[in-house]
């Protein structure tokens, strides 16, 4: 279950999200967050859990995704995963693997 504070830094936007990733060495914990049609372009999601998000019609374009964990997350696909930042280090599932190799565990 993802951490509420988490998602509530998420939705105050990119810049406050941004800032709050460069101040802190934490992993955001996003695992299982409805996060539907929210515009995440240029957000920092580096080593986020998004485990069993939400992600239908979520925008990433520009977003870095590099070592985040999408292991089952719902509704995403090639056309939203190739848009964004260091996308072929995100640890994802085969279907999801988008012409590139998919890093080990």
């Amino acid at each position: 279950m993802s951490n509420d504070e988490h998602v509530i830094l998420l939705r105050g936007g990119a810049g406050a999200w941004n800032s709050w990733r460069a101040e802190r060495d934490e992993r955001p914990d996003l695992s299982q967050a409805g996060l539907r049609g929210l515009d995440l372009s240029g957000y920092d999601l580096s080593q986020a859990d998004l485990r069993g998000a939400d992600l239908r019609g979520t925008t990433l374009s520009q977003a870095n995704l590099a070592g985040a964990f999408l292991y089952g997350a719902q509704f995403l696909n090639c056309a939203q995963l190739v848009v964004t930042r260091n996308w072929q280090s995100a640890f994802r599932d085969e279907e999801l693997a988008c012409g590139a190799s998919i890093p080990n565990r």
